[in-house]
């Protein structure tokens, strides 16, 4: 029986991942950590929790929970774990991070793009991205985990292959991103009425972006170059869910055979990424409530482009569902147990 703790447990992503462990046998929830719920019932928080859990929310004491779970995820503000991480922790207990802290390799970058002092930098390069397309053997022996942004996530898996490859020039990428609300957090947030979002869809954080960096360090790692891209993310009325449309130029003449083959080659043996057929372009609905991403593309030979296309559900592939495959490999579990979930519908 794996003990797993939930710091951020009344969040969006938190809320999540409690969702899917507590349909598992093997795994006991021993910690819903909340700063804002403290000694609140936790179904009373999530009232589709009414009979699942009785436990009341404790707080953020992570050397405390560290002392009773083997595994604790951290779905808490950027800046919070870091804040708390230390030897103490690691020694007991294996964590998986759903913020950014230990995403971006370059501490002057993260400080930059995040607007805050980095509390444990001792711990970066030691921490491994846990994406586990590229990084299953280096999650299997860590005992820290950077979870991958929900972006990155989806857009990183839609170009991977054909910037692996060499086939487009990776500086020419341009990603244009679309996130239901639930991307946004719980928060309470003007921008994030219902007024304000229904009927309406916007572009935010044009230029600016923070996940852009972690995007373009992770395109320069498969690119073995650096890699500059546009990003550009845009709020829709939804729930959840983000789709990609990326625009790449080509390097060379090819054809649907040859890049079809290529997203074969990297994708064939991943149960979480579903490769779809001619012509058939990824819906962020067939992905909901799903730990699967979607991806496919067009070759465009008018403009010498390819385009590159993803969709998958920003709250369990891009967050809680990507964060329970990381620890099934880290404790030599199957991947996907406890994943093995149809996406739903409507």
């Amino acid at each position: 029986m794996i003990k797993a703790g939930i710091m951020g447990a009344t969040g969006y992503a938190g809320g999540e991942l409690a969702r899917l462990l507590l349909q598992r046998d093997d795994v006991e929830i021993t910690w819903y950590g909340s700063k804002s719920y403290v000694d609140q019932q936790y179904a009373s928080v999530f009232k589709n929790m009414v009979q699942f859990v009785d436990d009341a929310c404790m707080d953020d004491n992570m050397e405390a929970l560290a002392e009773q779970a083997d595994v604790i995820f951290t779905a808490t503000p950027q800046g919070f774990c870091a804040s708390l991480m230390n030897e103490a922790v690691l020694s007991k207990a294996k964590v998986i991070d759903l913020s950014a802290d230990y995403r971006i390799k370059d501490v002057a970058v993260y400080e930059k793009w995040y607007n805050i002092e980095h509390k444990t930098p001792e711990y970066i390069q030691e921490a491994v991205y846990g994406l586990p397309e590229i990084n299953r053997e280096k999650i299997k022996g860590a005992r820290l985990i950077a979870n991958p942004g929900c972006y990155p996530t989806c857009s990183f898996l839609s170009v991977y292959p054909l910037v692996k490859e060499g086939l487009i020039d990776p500086n020419t990428v341009i990603i244009d991103a679309k996130s239901g609300t639930s991307g946004a957090g719980r928060g309470a947030k003007v921008d994030n009425l219902y007024c304000e979002v229904n009927e309406s869809i916007k572009a935010y954080g044009v230029g600016v972006h923070r996940h852009t960096p972690e995007i373009e360090e992770q395109l320069s790692l498969a690119a073995g170059k650096p890699v500059t891209i546009s990003f550009t993310p845009h709020l829709v009325p939804m729930n959840r869910g983000i789709l990609v449309t990326a625009y790449g130029t080509l390097l060379k003449s090819v054809t649907y055979e040859e890049v079809k083959a290529v997203y074969d080659k990297y994708y064939e043996n991943e149960y979480f990424v579903r490769v779809l057929g001619r012509d058939e372009v990824p819906q962020t609905k067939w992905v909901e409530g799903s730990n699967f991403v979607d991806v496919n593309f067009k070759i465009d030979p008018r403009t010498n482009r390819v385009v590159m296309m993803g969709a998958m559900d920003n709250l369990v592939k891009g967050a809680a569902g990507q964060a329970i495959q990381n620890m099934n490999i880290m404790f030599g579990l199957p991947e996907n147990q406890g994943l093995k979930l149809v996406p739903m519908f409507p």
